[in-house]
């Protein structure tokens, strides 16, 4: 199993990883790892075509974090209820999904689908919330800002 920093250090080497944490105001950790959940699965639907197919990778990515994506989306869902009733959380949740594939469905802003590919093979061996919250800061983050590969 590769360790975090072991991890987040090739992520970095590939020219991954931002220069500092993206994480929008008010964004909560739950509602990060649905958005990087998203982001991967459109990616990976996108890319299906080409060489670069990671649809095994994003499968495998989802098994091996069944248990943090499942409690992000179940925490999401109770603070939509909370701020906006049930069918307003349901609303909210489509929103956010449609939000998200739309936003990816073109494709990652600076990572191609060989890219896209590594990382998810990379983010499926890793394991912990941790892990997945540095990757949703990085692989979410806008685009145009340097890497730390390229930064230094």
């Amino acid at each position: 199993m590769i360790g975090i920093r072991t991890g987040l250090a090739a992520l970095a080497a590939m020219g991954m990883l931002m220069a500092a944490p993206a994480q929008a105001a008010g964004e909560s950790e739950a509602e990060k790892l649905r958005k990087l959940d998203i982001m991967l699965m459109v990616t990976a639907l996108r890319c299906r075509t080409t060489p670069s197919d990671f649809q095994a990778d994003f499968a495998a990515f989802e098994a091996a974090h069944l248990p943090e994506l499942n409690e992000a989306a179940q925490q999401l869902r109770k603070t939509l209820v909370a701020a906006n009733g049930a069918a307003g959380a349901s609303r909210a949740l489509d929103r956010l999904s449609t939000g998200m594939a739309n936003q990816y469905g073109q494709g990652h802003p600076r990572l191609g689908c060989a890219e896209l590919k590594q990382a998810t093979r990379l983010l499926a061996q890793m394991k912990g919330r941790e892990v997945l919250l540095s990757a949703a800061d990085e692989l979410l983050g806008p685009a145009g800002r340097p890497s730390l590969a390229l930064s230094r």
